[in-house]
């Protein structure tokens, strides 16, 4: 009797030992990582490569050690909340974003969540962040320096182009960083003595009649930099070449697009160190414990292509100055 209640005994270990064992040694939950582009995936993709790679430079390997969910707004700002409610559904650690307008729009809905921007053109001045040292609450990233550097590209556009009077100036209307920086560049303007024409936009279909109302008012265009505009670039390159105004952007893709030239921050570095901000999140930061950070490397691209089609001689100072002469 003893004997049987022995063996019993025995078996009932050796069964239950096994599944103990196996609940031991499951595997710890993968963080999951949600990367909302504001534009389109075509736009975003090189940007999203920087950041996956400085990721794995840091010990996250993507499908390994950490999943990383995509989703793309296509430039519609109103698609985001959506697209972060499906980011709360996933259970994801971290949102990694870019743009003022998509980052305040996950802001207001997710209040738990660590937001990480890569890219916002001023987080102060559009409420996104209380301070550039103390951002508080759960958002943190980087600043684009957007509205400081107006001024900056104005004075490279009216040394590129000799007989520029009068300024267009392109916005979204509906994105607050787009309405500051407008404002920013119609200061500017007027500090170098120039007139202004500002044309503003909300939807693609009112780019055409946007650059159209611009022929004959103005010799040159600024781009202020929004989602919309960005998915949009090769149209509205098009539209401004078709109406002889040479464009100022700031950042490569529009120069690449057919845009003359573009002047700011290196987006792929921007990413490669928002990488390292969700790197100290998942390890246990706090966003509100990191400040945000300013762009460290600026670039100058030229398309030669589009200068030639405009009659404009680049000087080879320009050129020498350039960190990518498009031919």
């Amino acid at each position: 009797m003893r004997r049987r209640k022995f063996f019993s005994l025995v078996g009932a270990a050796a069964l239950a030992w096994p599944l103990s064992a196996a609940r031991g040694q499951q595997p710890a939950k993968v963080p999951i990582i949600g990367f909302l582009g504001a534009s389109t995936a075509s736009t975003g993709n090189p940007w999203a490569a920087a950041f996956v790679q400085r990721l794995r430079e840091l010990g996250w390997i993507e499908g390994r050690t950490v999943a990383i969910e995509y989703r793309w707004a296509d430039g519609r700002n109103e698609r985001v909340p959506e697209l972060a409610a499906d980011f709360v559904r996933l259970k994801v650690d971290v949102i990694v974003t870019y743009a003022n307008t998509p980052a305040a729009a996950i802001k207001r809905t997710i209040t738990t969540i660590p937001i990480v921007f890569a890219a916002a053109g001023d987080p102060v001045g559009t409420g996104l962040v209380a301070s550039l040292a103390r951002p508080g609450g759960n958002v943190t990233g980087l600043s684009l320096q957007q509205t400081d550097l107006a001024g900056k590209r104005l004075e490279i556009l009216r040394d590129l182009v000799p007989n520029l009077r009068t300024l267009g100036i392109l916005a979204n209307a509906g994105s607050p960083n787009a309405v500051l920086e407008m404002g920013e560049a119609d200061a500017a303007a007027r500090r170098l003595g120039l007139g202004v024409v500002r044309s503003e936009v909300r939807k693609t279909e009112d780019f055409a009649p946007a650059l159209a109302a611009l022929k004959g008012r103005a010799e040159a265009l600024y781009i202020c930099t929004d989602p919309l505009l960005t998915t949009n670039r090769q149209g509205i390159n098009t539209l401004a070449l078709g109406v002889r105004m040479p464009t100022m952007s700031g950042f490569r893709e529009y120069v690449e697009a057919g845009g003359l030239m573009s002047y700011g921050p290196n987006f792929p570095d921007l990413f490669r160190r928002a990488a390292e901000y969700v790197d100290k999140i998942l390890r246990g930061t706090k966003p509100a414990d990191l400040p945000v950070e300013q762009p460290t490397k600026f670039d100058l691209s030229i398309n030669l292509t589009t200068a030639k089609a405009l009659d404009l001689t680049i000087p080879e100072q320009f050129l020498l100055r350039a960190n990518e002469v498009i031919e």
